[in-house]
């Protein structure tokens, strides 16, 4: 087993990507959820066992060189596969009086929570995880016929390194498992 505490480095960076050139890369496929985590036990395609155990608030991004064995050539790299995003474009509320802003947001903000939707705002963007079929996102989008709010679509990858670490678990950590029920739960159970 080979414990990784650490990424080493990222295979796009250019001296990464010089050395792996000739190299035998061996891949630790993880969905969105598992890059989230700091601590598991995978086994890489090539059927090596791995443990990984990073440092708190640390993720993995793909193409993140996790092993390297220079005398045989061979790597361990890390492939994320993460799921679109939904940008909602709020430049368009700008212009708008305060209330009427106020109201725009406090709007859009109910008409995500009551569909389970996480959400992170950066700037006049808010970011959603597709939970759903993107026809289906858009179609609840044009049902609230937000004025001045403009979706857009784009590939999970394009928009991680734009986020905090506690920004990408909210959009990747565990979406695909988010509770999309309005039944409440019975906490007594068992």
């Amino acid at each position: 087993m080979i414990l990784i505490e650490k990424p080493l480095g990222n295979e796009r960076d250019p001296s990464w990507a010089q050395l792996l050139e000739d190299a035998v890369i061996d891949t630790l496929d993880l969905d969105q959820w598992q890059a989230q985590k700091s601590r598991m036990r995978l086994k890489t395609e090539a059927g090596v066992e791995v443990a990984i155990a990073l440092d708190r608030n640390t993720h993995l991004r793909d193409g993140d060189v996790l092993a390297w064995d220079e005398p045989n050539l061979t790597a361990i790299v890390a492939r994320v596969s993460l799921k679109e995003v939904m940008i909602l474009k709020l430049d368009g509320l700008l212009g708008l009086p305060p209330e009427e802003l106020a109201r725009a947001c406090v709007e859009l903000g109910h008409a995500l929570g009551n569909q389970h939707w996480p959400a992170v705002v950066k700037g006049t963007s808010v970011f959603v995880p597709l939970t759903v079929d993107q026809k289906v996102m858009e179609s609840v989008m044009r049902t609230h016929a937000f004025e001045g709010i403009t979706p857009e679509f784009a590939p999970g990858a394009e928009i991680i390194p734009h986020l905090a670490p506690h920004e990408a678990r909210r959009l990747f950590g565990g979406a695909e498992s988010t509770p999309h029920s309005h039944v409440p739960a019975n906490i007594d159970e068992p």
